[in-house]
This record gives C-alpha cells, structure tokens and sequence, in this order.
C-alpha cells in the first residue's frame, strides 16, 4: 500500500468516525439515518454525472451491495439503540477485517506477507478489545446491543468485499461509488416509509442539518475507500479503515461523556501498533 493510499484511508477513517457519532449523538436515530442517506443519495446523483457509466460485470455486485448497505444501516441504528458508542462501534467494526483477509485470501487470492498478516491481527483485536471496557466489560453489555454489533460486523466484511469486486470490475470507482449510493439509499428510505409512512421524516431542523453532514461525510469516507480497494488488498484497506475506532473512541470520551480508561487505552495501542506494521 503506498503512501498516498495509506493516508487516503486513514482521513477516510476519521470521517467515518464522525459520522458514526453523530449517528449516537441524535434524538431519533432511525429518522438521522434516513435524513444522512437522502444526503449520500442526493449526492451520488449530482456527481454521476461526471463519470462514465459503469461496466455491466458490475451491475450483479451493484445490487447485492445495496441490499447489504440496507442491512449494515438498519442493524448499525439497532445497536446504537441498544448500547455506547464505545462499546457498539468496535465491536460492529473490530471482527469485520479478520473476516474480510480470510475471505479475501481464499476468493480473492490476494496473499499476505506475515507482517501484513499481523497488522490486520493486531488492528482487528485492538478494535475488539475496546469493546470489552467500552461503558463496562462484554459480560455486562446488553445482549440486544451485542447481537446487533455482530450482526452489523457480518454486513459490514460483506459488503466490503462485494464492494471491492464490483469496483474492479466497474471501470471507474467514482461511477460505482454513486450508483451504490444511489442505490442502497433508495432502498433505506424505501424501508422507513414503510416502516413508520412520512412520519419517517425528521421534522427537527437539528436532525437535517446533522443527518446532511454525517451523510456527506459517510459517502467521502466509503468514497475514499473503494478506490483505495482498486489500489490495494482489500484486506489491508478494510483493517486500516478500523483506525475509525479508537477516533470514535476519543470522541465518545472527549464529546459524549462515555468512560475511558487503561483498557482501552491498551488496545487504541495495539491498533497504532497494526498500522506501524503495515507501513514496514
């Protein structure tokens, strides 16, 4: 992974960070996530215009990764219903790039080096680590916040690596980002009116300029994170974009008034410890 790469990701990181606290931080989750994907949808059709149509070997993994993002969002609303920041968000994320090198290293053939290897160990099992102190251990954590934190994880390495596939095969990262975007939001928004009808939509001034901001930094993240899967193993980019969760991590302890500690401290370690390793 060269350096323009490396850093790519790692502002992608940190704005998928925000996002995600933003998400903790409104009223009515569900109505903020539905606000931030008519943003992410808003701005995939503006900037479709400016790239070419995408190759139709795509359009297979097109589809099947707007009904997995659909999946990702709704059970992600779920498990912040349910339990903190800290807790929700590094267990959601933290077994997602494990998944994502063994899969990728049996479908994808994209063998890695034993550094490379423990970078993606060390970031995966810091992340998780985190979990167990976030607001109190494992054993304490409600159990619907962490059947959702897992469920999330599930959908989180499967999109990952539907998305890395039908870049590749897209012709134009950028063109594959919208159409995605324009997709699966489509489909969330189409999920809220059913579930609640127009009173899905957020009225609270607060929660549309909020949900328009996390939006529009969830599609530059993910943005950034499919082309860098054009540049890279999808392995790596998938374990480096996990330095989200100790940025989450600080914010939730900085912002949101959420429990620190020498636990997690250790572990926010272990996943730098991952990210020098990947460098070597």
């Amino acid at each position: 992974m060269d350096g323009i790469v490396f850093l790519t990701v790692l502002g992608a990181a940190a704005m998928h960070a925000t996002w995600n606290a933003l998400v903790k931080a409104g009223g009515d989750r569900f109505a903020f996530i539905l606000v931030l994907t008519l943003a992410e949808c808003a701005m995939g059709l503006a900037l479709a215009f400016f790239f070419p149509l995408i190759d139709t070997a795509a359009l297979p993994w097109l589809l099947l990764s707007g009904v997995l993002h659909v999946g990702y969002m709704l059970f992600l609303t779920e498990a912040y219903a349910h339990g903190d920041l800290a807790q929700v968000y590094p267990l959601a994320r933290g077994t997602a790039p494990l998944i994502v090198a063994l899969v990728g290293a049996l479908a994808l053939r994209e063998a890695l080096s034993a550094t490379k290897l423990a970078a993606v160990a060390c970031i995966g099992v810091g992340v998780v680590a985190l979990s167990l102190r976030g607001g109190g251990d494992l054993g304490r954590m409600r159990g619907k916040a962490v059947a959702f934190a897992l469920g999330t994880a599930c959908f989180t390495a499967a999109y990952t690596l539907v998305d890395a596939l039908g870049a590749r095969a897209s012709g134009s990262a950028s063109a594959y980002t919208c159409a995605m975007f324009v997709l699966s939001g489509g489909g969330l928004v189409a999920v809220g009116l059913v579930r609640r009808g127009v009173t899905a939509l957020s009225v609270d001034a607060r929660v549309w300029r909020l949900g328009a901001l996390a939006g529009a930094l969830s599609f530059l993240a993910y943005w950034a994170a499919i082309w860098a899967f054009t540049k890279a193993p999808v392995a790596l980019v998938a374990a480096l974009r996990e330095t989200s969760v100790p940025m989450a991590m600080l914010i939730g302890v900085v912002f949101l008034g959420e429990r620190g500690g020498a636990w997690r401290w250790t572990a926010a370690g272990l996943i730098a410890a991952g990210v020098a390793l990947m460098r070597l």
